[in-house]
């Protein structure tokens, strides 16, 4: 899967809105377009270089990675617990080269919060699961949070 069909992907599902930053890609499901900043999570994004961390080895040419937040059952069947141990740039100890090309793995920085990695995913049968339920729990937490508030 390409960087452009992976975005063309993520943007086809209903109520998705793309903000942008350092040619970085942050999903959120925003069915209205007005969720305040404070609710602004997003449940995929696309990086596309070396700025948050060095861990992936963005800034080589071609590079980006495919991050998404998944329910912790999930998380838990494709990576098993969570790592919790961090290094001194504070870096998850997950035991993945969180540079390998085309591995799932957990997040260097949000495995805690079960999140997903894929640099230069290659396999989007693989990936479109994983997209889609990504999406489907932001659109389950964005219910359950409007559904609160008109109590």
């Amino acid at each position: 899967m390409r960087y452009q069909e992976c975005d063309r992907t993520i943007r086809a599902y209903a109520g998705v809105r793309v903000l942008e930053a350092q040619d970085d890609l942050f999903y959120l499901y925003d069915p209205a377009g007005d969720l305040p900043p404070e609710r602004q999570q997003p449940f995929a994004t696309i990086v596309t270089g070396d700025h948050y961390e060095k861990v992936s080895n963005l800034d080589e040419p071609g590079a980006w990675r495919l991050n998404l937040g998944l329910t912790k059952a999930t998380y838990g069947e494709l990576l098993g617990p969570v790592p919790t141990e961090r290094d001194a740039d504070w870096v998850l100890d997950s035991g993945h080269d969180y540079a390998a090309r085309d591995v799932l793995m957990p997040h260097p920085f949000y495995a805690s919060q079960y999140w997903v990695a894929i640099v230069n995913p290659t396999e989007p049968d693989r990936l479109l699961p994983l997209i889609d339920e990504a999406y489907s729990f932001a659109a389950r937490k964005y219910a359950n949070h409007e559904a609160r508030q008109t109590r």
